[in-house]
């Protein structure tokens, strides 16, 4: 996931979590399901950086 899906589906879903959370507290099945979104969602904004970072190549010297 690249930088700009990463923080458009960690926003989708954070929203998502919001709203679930609101409607919550009228009606408690929704509760559970907006709390595990909006952790989801937190999760992966701040995971997002850290996946688009490219190793470099450690090769050893001197054959067999």
């Amino acid at each position: 996931m690249n930088l700009m899906s990463g923080t458009i589906t960690g926003l989708a879903v954070l929203i998502f979590g919001l709203i679930m959370i609101a409607l919550g507290i009228f009606t408690y099945v929704t509760l559970p399901y907006g709390i595990i979104a909006l952790i989801l969602g937190i999760l992966i904004l701040l995971n997002n950086n850290k996946e688009d970072r490219i190793e470099p190549i450690k090769t050893k010297k001197g054959g067999k």
